[in-house]
């Protein structure tokens, strides 16, 4: 009888009750849509004070429009520079399984010290000024990524690769180059040394704006497949032993997410050199407010957080407090002390 009445049940009776997605409820999905509303809204309103805030010029005129752009190319690269650590963060985050390290655990901004460190050290500030800025940053970008591919290739093929492993190896290789660049810093005279403080201090303000051009579209490829494969990084989330038996070759696509990270870092780093926490603060803020795993959800969430903050930081400090330079000293403060509370709430690694 049993059987019978489950037999003349509607079809699709009880479907409706079921399924998945990446709402827990409606209402999960109204509160999502919200936040990512006033994202929105908030990034547009900073953007429209920061190029208009203090420029007395007539609207429109010629002045005004000359003063706009300036402040327009710190904007494109505060959002290249945002969306290169979000998608990088959550990106490796995800594929560590582990919301607490970053892309610089692998020794990107240790290479990018070490490079900046050893063309000083080597050719002197003379030999600096000769250097073609366009070659010493291709030559940069392409190490980095150079390094970090061998890596994960080396470290993650055969038949005993550990990511665990690589990510110890990323840490001990990345302190191994803190060393040498330190070792060569304490070699230089005074005036060599302010050259290369100057070049090692992350900053938006002293970007390299006129490689914007190549920046932004390897940043728009390397994010975009990024985005093209977010329902690998969901299944990647569940873990090695799950992600395989769903049909998904982890390793590979492992290698595959960790070289597009690897030319994000790249890129941001050489634009504007390190930071940090900054990508460690978007993606934690992502995750607390989206409360979501559907990396669609998280990575826009992520990228529209980190613009928010890094222009409120760069308005507050350019027009109410005279400190300009100190925009990313700020935000990685913020980020490290988000960073120490996370660890100690977590209490591990």
């Amino acid at each position: 009888m049993l059987a019978d009445s489950q037999l003349s049940a509607p079809a699709g009776a009880g479907i409706g009750r079921r399924g998945s997605g990446p709402y827990a409820s409606p209402r999960h999905r109204i509160r999502y849509l919200v936040i990512l509303v006033a994202l929105i809204v908030a990034a547009v309103t900073i953007t429209a004070l920061l190029l208009t805030w203090g420029n007395q010029f007539e609207p429109f005129s010629e002045k005004w429009w000359r003063i706009s752009r300036m402040r327009a190319t710190t904007l494109v690269v505060i959002a290249v520079v945002t969306f290169c650590q979000a998608m990088a963060t959550v990106t490796f985050q995800t594929v560590t399984n582990n919301r607490i390290i970053t892309p610089s655990i692998m020794g990107f901004e240790s290479l990018y010290v070490l490079i900046q460190t050893a063309i000083v050290f080597f050719f002197g500030t003379a030999g600096v000024a000769e250097i073609s800025p366009l070659g010493r940053f291709l030559l940069q970008s392409a190490m980095m990524v150079v390094f970090a591919v061998l890596l994960y290739s080396w470290l993650l093929s055969g038949r005993f690769g550990n990511l665990h492993v690589m990510l110890l190896i990323g840490i001990v290789i990345g302190a191994g180059m803190g060393a040498l660049s330190t070792f060569m810093q304490q070699m230089l005279d005074p005036n060599e040394f302010d050259v290369l403080a100057a070049r090692l201090f992350g900053s938006v303000g002293h970007a390299s704006t006129d490689f914007l051009w190549i920046v932004i579209p390897v940043a728009a490829l390397a994010g975009g497949a990024i985005w093209f494969l977010a329902r690998r990084l969901d299944v990647l989330s569940l873990g090695g032993e799950i992600s395989a038996n769903l049909g998904l070759r982890h390793r590979r696509q492992t290698m595959l997410m960790l070289t597009l990270v690897s030319v994000l870092m790249a890129m941001t780093t050489s634009l504007v050199g390190p930071m940090t926490f900054l990508g460690f603060l978007m993606a934690t803020l992502a995750y607390s407010i989206t409360s979501t795993y559907d990396h669609r959800r998280i990575l826009p969430v992520a990228w529209l957080l980190g613009y928010v903050i890094l222009t409120l930081a760069y308005f507050l400090l350019r027009h109410v407090f005279p400190i300009v330079d100190a925009v990313t000293i700020v935000v990685e403060l913020i980020g490290g002390l988000l960073f120490l509370i996370v660890v100690f709430r977590k209490g591990r690694l």
